[in-house]
């Protein structure tokens, strides 16, 4: 994977991938859990789902699968890597020695669960650098399990990134050929505190005239897989936090996505782009048109 493919300044990160026997190891392990957990949150989800807690608003909401899945992965984690790091959306960081650290989204998309939409996932991922810094990672293996969709997404660095269906048949990933911003399908997100999504409104009104479409799917892994499995051209977000990019990025980088965040910073909380080469700069500068 390029330090362009990774996104801008990742570059000086790439010293600290494990060896490529490792990053199998770690891919596979990935794609394991996610799976598990992804089951664990279809097969014993409650009649009566409800909301456990609140984070940001009070339309952020935590379920009690949410906290099941991540204890799940936790466990299975800690039994199989006792020295990686973890940094979960639920119960935060665990310290580690190896210098690899495990970010995981136990349900990636909650409000949709919650309701009963089939755009969720469990979002796995393995990093090297800081994770409590934004733009100071690289994730290196990761995979994100769509259950309700039947799919599982499964990329490791330098290893390029596949599609598994639940009977094991296996695709390769690419993103699509999209050559110009105005035939392109544009994925993005919104947060959940009213300011931020005015703020997010105002860009996408801006983008909107053009673009193709624009849809929403409501979990930051999903689009970014969709990108590298060429469902959508291309995404956008602000607000996302390193257990909703981790696994969607290296998913999407080894499909050829290019990724960045705002100008000359890497993806990350700010802001998150990640799109089919060729569109790439066009959509940064309808996005940041005061850094043309």
């Amino acid at each position: 994977m390029s330090e362009q493919a990774g996104g801008h300044g990742l570059g000086a990160l790439t010293h600290l991938v494990p060896d490529d026997a490792t990053v199998r190891v770690l891919r596979d392990l990935a794609f394991d859990l996610a799976r598990e957990a992804g089951e664990l949150i279809v097969d014993e989800r409650p009649d009566a789902l409800g909301v456990a807690d609140t984070k940001s608003s009070e339309v952020d909401v935590v379920t009690v699968m949410d906290r099941r899945s991540e204890e799940l992965l936790r466990a299975r984690i800690a039994a199989a890597r006792p020295d990686d790091a973890i940094l979960g959306e639920e119960d935060g960081a665990s310290a580690g020695t190896s210098g690899l650290t495990w970010v995981i989204d136990p349900i990636d998309g909650t409000v949709n669960y919650l309701y009963g939409h089939p755009f969720y996932a469990v979002s796995v991922a393995v990093c090297v650098g800081d994770t409590a810094r934004e733009g100071a990672w690289l994730p290196v293996a990761g995979a994100v399990a769509v259950p309700e969709l039947d799919r599982t997404y499964v990329a490791g660095h330098g290893q390029g990134a596949e599609v598994v269906d639940r009977a094991g048949r296996r695709r390769p990933l690419a993103v699509s050929g999209c050559k110009r911003l105005e035939l392109a399908l544009v994925g993005t997100g919104f947060g959940y505190e009213a300011d931020k999504r005015r703020e997010q409104g105002q860009m996408l009104a801006s983008l909107l005239p053009q673009v193709r479409d624009v849809r929403r799917a409501g979990a930051a892994a999903i689009d970014l897989c969709f990108v590298a499995e060429g469902i959508l051209d291309a995404y956008y977000e602000s607000g996302i936090n390193a257990w909703d990019q981790a696994a969607g990025q290296v998913i999407a980088t080894e499909a050829g996505a290019l990724m960045s965040g705002m100008p000359g910073l890497p993806a990350g909380k700010t802001m998150a782009v990640a799109s089919t080469p060729k569109i790439h700069e066009a959509l940064r500068g309808c996005l940041f048109p005061a850094a043309r």
